[in-house]
């Protein structure tokens, strides 16, 4: 198989599964606009923010995973792979079990964060209180995700998103106009698909893999001996994950500090961005599996083939989507929103939308290629340059630019993380 074929192969099952991720969220809107009013929306909107950020803080389980396995994999060290998988789910379960058993200060600290008003935090908590049961199995969900893509396989990470949305949608449905449950329908049909998810990634492992893991048993002894490397890997993509949180966060804040307006343009604005990294992040994820297979085999020919191709593919992907934002962002805009003042806003800074593509492609695809060769000091560092590069641009030129100073720091952030990280990568791979 050619590598460019490998590389669609991996990428465009990842394409489907990150298109999936927002219609779980944007499930229980719809269900809780048709059925209930502004509050509950807000809660939805509240609670939803509240799991994303808790979990994106947890991501690294996900890559941290995905970078050794495919390593392992290249070695033809399966023992390694096995053993991988069951470390990987033993930390994320204790992990998902603490979050379970401080709870209740979690959600004291979340809230006051937050700031709820007393219309919202009634119904937030009603949410909050059966979602924070699927902790456990988000948390392994993401280290099943990680190891198959490790192991070369994106079409099982897509048929599990696939399905969670199916059950999602059908539950959420079934007890909230079924049942009258309102919002706790909502959050149990969230919570039940999360568990029926993680269990089906389970029953598919052990159907395709079965065979690999009994064949090589992980003793207690193997997997407490390889906890210091995992946690010091996953310390970088930790920190490196608060930095783009950070971030995101304020690119927020400062938009509602500029008023309704400017929020909601920036909000529009920042949809282009995602549809973009939907697209990428499965280049990236290809990235991942065969930066690490070709690493993990010693193939230094391969490992920089797949470089090239998949910046390649990078570059074709940001033209694609340069040219469909510069002659069709105002169309996109409408569809977005029929409020035609929102619309004018937005047009204003359309320009800088335009601009992300290529400002953000080389991040895409270094943050891949960098997880899975484990150069994640690299991530780190670049996201911390970046992030500061973000502050201090936006800080220095605000007076001057005003919202013009938020996205020219938002660009400038985006292509620091690719400059740094192609600084870095002309060091050898370890």
């Amino acid at each position: 198989m050619s590598l460019n074929k490998k590389i669609i192969n991996l990428a465009v099952p990842s394409i489907v599964s990150n298109i999936t991720v927002p219609l779980l969220g944007l499930c229980d809107v719809v269900v809780m606009g048709h059925v209930g009013g502004a509050r509950h929306i807000g809660a939805i909107a509240v609670g939803s923010m509240i799991f994303n950020v808790m979990y994106w803080l947890f991501g690294f389980l996900r890559m941290g995973t995905s970078g050794l396995t495919a390593q392992a994999f290249g070695g033809r060290r399966l023992q390694v792979a096995a053993t991988m998988l069951r470390r990987g789910l033993l930390v994320a379960l204790s992990v998902g079990l603490l979050i379970v058993l401080l709870q209740w200060p979690l959600r004291r600290l979340m809230f006051f964060l937050m700031q709820l008003t007393p219309e919202v935090a009634p119904l937030c908590a009603s949410y909050y209180n059966i979602c924070i049961w699927g902790a456990p199995a988000m948390l392994g969900l993401y280290v099943l995700m990680g190891w198959l893509i490790g192991m070369q396989n994106t079409r099982i990470p897509m048929l599990l998103a696939i399905g969670q949305n199916v059950v999602n949608i059908s539950l959420s449905l079934v007890l909230v106009i079924g049942f009258g449950m309102e919002i706790r329908g909502v959050a149990l049909g969230t919570m039940v698909a999360q568990w029926s998810t993680f269990l089906a990634g389970i029953a598919l492992i052990l159907r395709y893999y079965g065979r690999l893991l009994r064949r090589h048993p992980s003793r207690w002894r193997e997997l407490r001996l390889g906890l210091a490397r995992f946690f010091s890997i996953n310390l970088d993509i930790f920190l490196r994950t608060v930095c783009l949180v950070a971030v995101n966060l304020y690119f927020t804040s400062a938009g509602a500090m500029q008023g309704a307006e400017i929020l909601a343009a920036n909000t529009l604005l920042l949809q282009f961005f995602m549809f973009f990294s939907y697209v990428m992040d499965g280049f990236a994820f290809a990235a991942e599996a065969l930066a690490g297979r070709y690493l993990g085999a010693n193939n230094q020919s391969m490992l920089k083939r797949t470089i090239r191709y998949v910046f390649g593919w990078g570059v074709i992907v940001a033209t694609l989507f340069t040219l469909v934002y510069e002659f069709g962002g105002t169309t996109i805009l409408r569809l977005l929103t029929t409020d035609a003042d929102v619309v004018h806003t937005a047009t204003g800074f359309m320009w800088w939308a335009v601009a992300v593509p290529f400002a953000g492609m080389a991040a895409f695809v270094w943050d891949g290629i960098f997880i899975g060769t484990l150069k994640t000091r690299g991530m780190l560092i670049s996201c911390l340059v970046a992030a500061l590069c973000f502050f201090l641009v936006y800080w220095w030129l605000f007076p001057v630019m005003q919202n013009h100073a938020l996205w020219l720091a938002f660009i400038i952030y985006l292509l620091a993380r690719g400059l740094v990280q192609t600084f870095i990568s002309f060091r050898p791979f370890p």
